[in-house]
């Protein structure tokens, strides 16, 4: 994301608590902040990617955080996967401190980043959306506009739902046809133009073989790790009760990755769970 917008012509200071991520976009033309406050302090936009709603909250509103130290007038756009109401609390305090926000949080992993094809889901007010939009653009391929503050979130973790349980769903199937005698490239010429069609199949087969960018064609080295898919998980499940709405499936799937990672497979990437229904994990 960093790196598409150097190469679109953007000054961009870089920071991050790895220094090696930092060198990395050293190459590209990004300069080096060495805290926070550094990184913002000339800045128009703020665009961050932590790993859980305390971080978001402690980057924006710390001691030493960018609500305190940026220009009047700059836009925070977040595209951490938090939840909901991390996400509203956030907006609200920048509000409150006369910032505009947005909960930017994306999909398709780290191949659209690298190619600035992501899908971003944004929530926050219609003005700040625009204000963002070129921004966006620059780093994705498609930018909704999902509503209100935390509407993105509320996509990005039903979205991440659906993928957790499809992808599970989709490991089921292949494994059925190998036992039944179909090999796994027949049965994904044959599923993945029909009704079974899913992204975890066509884009992100999790059997080796027929989607060669896949995981699983290199021993399931994420990509998207167990943890994070788990993490989703959590949220969409901790949304769910907080909202009344019945999941399940996503109740089921959580339990899954769950156990993936209670056994020590974490850092591997989600499309794993075929290895775990194969018996292999």
């Amino acid at each position: 994301m960093c790196r598409n917008l150097l190469e679109a012509g953007h000054s961009v200071k870089a920071y991050d608590v790895s220094s090696a991520a930092v060198e990395a976009m050293v190459q590209y033309g990004a300069s080096v902040a060495d805290s926070v406050a550094t990184a913002v302090d000339e800045a128009d936009f703020v665009v961050t990617m932590l790993p859980s709603g305390k971080h978001v909250l402690d980057v924006y509103f710390g001691s030493d955080g960018a609500a305190g130290k940026a220009p009047a007038g700059a836009v925070f756009i977040d595209c951490s996967t938090i939840s909901v109401d991390e996400s509203r609390d956030a907006i609200v305090r920048a509000s409150l401190l006369g910032f505009d926000m947005l909960d930017a949080p994306v999909s398709g992993g780290v191949g659209a980043a690298d190619a600035g094809t992501l899908t971003f889901m944004v929530g926050g007010e219609r003005r700040a959306f625009a204000m963002a939009e070129p921004i966006l653009k620059i780093m994705g391929k498609k930018i909704v506009h999902a509503g209100g503050a935390g509407n993105g979130q509320a996509a990005k973790i039903a979205n991440n739902m659906l993928l957790g349980i499809s992808m599970i769903g989709t490991c089921e199937a292949f494994n059925l046809a190998q036992k039944l005698g179909l090999n796994a490239q027949t049965f994904f010429e044959i599923s993945s133009t029909a009704s079974g069609q899913c992204w975890a199949m066509t884009s992100y087969c999790p059997a080796p073989g027929p989607v060669p960018a896949a995981p699983s064609n290199r021993d399931y080295q994420p990509g998207f790790a167990v943890a994070m898919m788990l993490k989703d998980l959590k949220l969409a499940t901790g949304a769910a009760a907080l909202a009344g709405a019945e999941t399940p499936l996503g109740h089921l799937a959580e339990s899954i990755y769950a156990k993936l990672d209670d056994d020590g497979h974490s850092g591997l990437d989600f499309s794993a769970v075929m290895k775990r229904i194969q018996g292999e994990l």
